[in-house]
């Protein structure tokens, strides 16, 4: 990630052994969805779903994704004992889910809470840090009638800028959510523009 690679291509390349310049769009597809739904306790049975694949070829997809990426079982499985011992997960500012549904008796209520504890640093680190650019952006262009902040989505901000001064504004959004917060590896943010939320081309500084 530091060197600037394609995260979803370089573990396309791990899961089916092969160079990156070799992996086509569906192997980064099918690698998108494993990077994302293993993170958040994705089971053989969904990946084969949602990628359209028997339930043997996404359990292998999962074994070598495991096999080349150890760090991450290790990581889901420590995230999860610890929630059972202390109840509750906590994201990286601190914030704390209490999963009382870790001592439930019963096997689906228990498999929830131990998929919520894996997710919940994940996607409310991510929440904290999107909330964290808005605050850094608002004052910025707040007052300026060339800007309006419409949106967030997720990781994304949507804006409706003035087309005279979109170069300025561009530059200015980057910088502050590239600067949201620090972590070991950079934030990078991609902008698109265009006349509809449909309709957008990557835009560049």
């Amino acid at each position: 990630f530091r060197n600037g690679e394609d995260i979803h291509a370089r573990t396309a390349s791990e899961v089916f052994h092969c160079v990156p310049e070799f992996v086509t769009p569906e192997m980064r597809r099918a690698a998108k969805a494993i990077n994302f739904g293993i993170v958040y306790g994705q089971t053989p049975q969904g990946l084969s779903r949602e990628l359209g694949i028997s339930r043997a070829e996404a359990a292998s997809y999962i074994k070598h994704y495991f096999e080349a990426c150890p760090g991450v079982k290790d990581w889901s499985e420590k995230t999860v004992a610890e929630a059972k011992r202390t109840g509750f997960v906590t994201t990286f500012t601190g914030r704390r889910r209490l999963l009382p549904e870790l001592a439930a008796s019963n096997p689906h209520l228990r498999g929830f809470a131990e998929r919520a504890a894996i997710n919940t640093p994940v996607q409310g680190g991510s929440a904290e840090i999107i909330k964290k650019a808005m605050l850094r952006i608002f004052p910025l262009i707040r007052g300026s009638g060339d800007i309006v902040m419409l949106l967030q989505v997720h990781d994304e901000l949507v804006f409706e800028v003035r087309p005279q001064r979109l170069k300025e504004y561009a530059i200015l959004i980057k910088r502050e959510m590239e600067n949201a917060c620090e972590l070991v590896v950079p934030l990078k943010a991609d902008l698109k523009t265009g006349p509809n939320w449909r309709n957008m081309e990557r835009y560049e500084v």
